[in-house]
């Protein structure tokens, strides 16, 4: 089994409700893509100074499970991706790191 790892970090503060649908939206591109096993989105819990910290700090961290390295590459075909990424990067900007790795089934 493979897992997809995203960190979306928004420029600016992003209400609950938008995260939430913007989580939401994301689920619902790659899932309909029929190749994801697993799936679970957090938010991400401040910690005080943290901002001083010359980092990458997410907003939101999501998880993708997949059974195949070409079921990978179907998540990243996904027709509906490409809409939600381009409407929600013209409400709430935001930046993304990913990593792909083995997991055990």
């Amino acid at each position: 089994m493979f897992t997809h790892t995203m960190l979306v970090s928004f420029e600016n503060r992003i209400s609950d409700a938008d995260l939430d649908q913007f989580l939401s939206d994301i689920e619902k591109s790659m899932k309909e893509t029929g190749v994801v096993r697993r799936y679970s989105a957090r938010r991400h819990v401040p910690v005080a100074g943290e901002e001083a910290i010359p980092a990458f700090i997410a907003t939101a961290v999501l998880e993708f499970g997949v059974d195949t390295v070409e079921d990978l590459a179907t998540m990243f075909a996904a027709p509906g991706a490409g809409e939600v990424i381009h409407t929600w990067q013209a409400r709430h900007p935001y930046k993304v790191a990913w990593v792909n790795h083995e997991t055990e089934a």
